[in-house]
């Protein structure tokens, strides 16, 4: 089939969670399908990536989007647009002609987005549109206006107009793409209750297994926690990493005093900056992830929202390293309680960590057991099939 890709973002370095799915499908799904990518950039220095990413598709093609998103320029547009902040500042105009130039030049089987917001460079086409949403949006940004301190009670009904505006063109996208895909049976059923479809099919995040099990670092001597590895640029994650050092960490500093902290994560040194120079806690980024997994005892992530699934949990898990989180950190992933992660109330999981600190074989039980889980289930490779099952059918049903 011939695939005409949108991403937000370039899928290389696979550095963020949509990054990782985009690098790891498209990697897998070149093996039988023809893949021309178009994406977004901020920098030049990115372009760089392109010759990687070019090992799997027949053409890629970059266009710039602002660095820096909160511009004067975004902000004005926004506030005299239909479209909410994420569109405007994740739209250009030079996409939306060049992939209107591609589909009068090339014969397309299908145009596949991923992420509601990448739709309006596309023009009106009988080609079917295939759309991927990797979380809801509109949730993840209506919790953090929730959320906002008392003292900036002021910004959010400013904030909460967006917030709509988001709703409407998330469900109207969902309605428009000819098929729909979710990466987990949460969204899948959010997702049909708001469009009232009932099509909407599921191809679910994974993992690169043999490069996240293969050892390249070994345990810490003394307990090591984590946080990470994690893009620091999603709300959710500097929720999550707030909570855990402010709430959950001095509990359990009192109950283990060897116990140490480290937050990993794509700027996360500029976003914790006011806890850098906590006791006990090392914030910074890191080559490698691996790194990380495999030197640490228990990955700690006390989240507020959900939606989608989180590849990070995936990686721990291929590296044998247990999880414990909340209910909401741990939807899109089918598993039993202790089949690699621990699902625990978040004002619990100070109590949960110290007795599994004191338990080193039932955390290598736990850490075995979610090794297991993502092995069999959870490989990119598994993934790609479905989304390449569903593009055969989808070219077996054009007209």
């Amino acid at each position: 089939m011939k695939i005409l890709m949108l991403t937000p973002y370039l899928p290389y370095p696979p550095n963020s969670g949509g990054q990782v799915r985009s690098y790891n499908l498209i990697k897998n799904l070149a093996k039988d399908h023809q893949i021309t990518l178009f994406s977004l950039i901020k920098e030049e220095s990115e372009k760089k990536y392109i010759k990687e990413l070019k090992k799997y598709c027949k053409k890629v093609r970059v266009f710039y989007r602002s660095s820096r998103p909160w511009t004067l320029k975004n902000i004005f547009k926004t506030a005299f647009s239909l479209y909410p902040f994420l569109v405007i500042r994740n739209f250009s105009p030079d996409e939306k002609k060049a992939v209107e130039e591609e589909l009068e030049r090339e014969n397309y089987d299908i145009i596949h987005a991923e992420n509601f917001y990448v739709m309006p460079h596309i023009p009106p086409t009988r080609i079917p549109i295939l759309l991927t949403e990797q979380t809801i949006l509109y949730r993840v940004f209506q919790h953090f206006v929730e959320t906002l301190p008392w003292y900036l009670f002021f910004l959010k009904p400013i904030l909460m107009i967006d917030v709509w505006k988001l709703k409407f063109w998330e469900v109207y996208f969902w309605k428009k793409a000819n098929w729909l895909t979710a990466v987990s049976l949460e969204d899948k059923k959010f997702i049909s209750r708001l469009s009232g479809r009932k099509d909407v099919e599921i191809v679910p995040n994974g993992v690169d297994f043999n490069y996240f099990s293969q050892k390249i670092a070994s345990k810490s001597k003394i307990p090591l926690l984590l946080f990470g590895a994690a893009d620091f640029h999603w709300i959710q994650n500097r929720e999550g990493a707030e909570i855990l050092l402010k709430d959950i960490w001095p509990k359990i500093k009192r109950k283990i005093k060897n116990v140490r902290l480290w937050i990993v994560g794509k700027i996360a040194p500029q976003v914790l900056k006011e806890f850098v120079n906590e006791e006990g806690v090392v914030i910074e980024e890191i080559d490698d992830s691996r790194k990380a997994y495999q030197h640490s005892w228990i990955l700690v992530a006390p989240m507020r929202s959900g939606g989608g699934s989180r590849t990070k949990f995936f990686e721990a898990m291929a590296s044998g390293l247990p999880i414990v989180t909340t209910t909401k950190g741990a939807e899109g992933i089918k598993f039993k309680n202790g089949q690699g992660i621990i699902i625990e109330k978040e004002e619990k999981i100070a109590r949960v960590v110290g007795d599994l600190i004191l338990n080193p074989e039932r955390l290598k039980e736990i850490g075995m057991k979610g090794k297991k889980l993502v092995k069999e289930k959870y490989d990119w490779d598994k993934s790609a099939q479905k989304l390449s099952y569903l593009y055969e059918k989808i070219g077996s049903q054009k007209t």
